[in-house]
């Protein structure tokens, strides 16, 4: 069973403009947190690389698997589940919530993170166990 965001913490991080992300390392550790954009998307939460792939915030975490998120004053251990397991309706929903919640920093910043060509760098963030 997958574990899912408390009511409070869900509304708490997705109503942060910024969420701080870390990956971790082979050895358990933290890398240093990167700041980030993130919405929330029904009772998911996720985040997006704004120039591809080669971003290396995203490549760290794809690879890992695992990290940390904070935002809105909450601090928790997630999963990083991968585009690939997404369906078409959740980029359509995700990219509706990109445009709601930051379309006043201008089309061209918001493009980086919407689009069929940001499906692919999406990952949403699951709570490491019941938050």
């Amino acid at each position: 069973m997958t574990a899912t965001w408390a009511e409070d913490v869900l509304r708490r991080i997705g109503d942060a403009t910024e969420l701080q992300i870390a990956s971790r390392r082979r050895d358990g550790s933290l890398r240093p947190y990167v700041t980030i954009w993130t919405v929330q998307a029904g009772d998911h939460l996720y985040v997006r690389s704004a120039y591809g792939t080669g971003n290396p915030w995203f490549r760290r975490a794809a690879a890992s698997g695992s990290g940390c998120i904070r935002a809105g004053g909450i601090e928790r251990d997630v999963i990083f589940t991968p585009a690939s397991e997404l369906d078409a309706g959740t980029q359509v929903a995700v990219d509706a919530a990109y445009h709601a919640k930051y379309d006043r920093y201008g089309e061209q910043i918001v493009g980086t993170v919407t689009g069929a060509h940001a499906a692919p760098v999406t990952l949403r963030l699951v709570p490491q166990d019941a938050s």
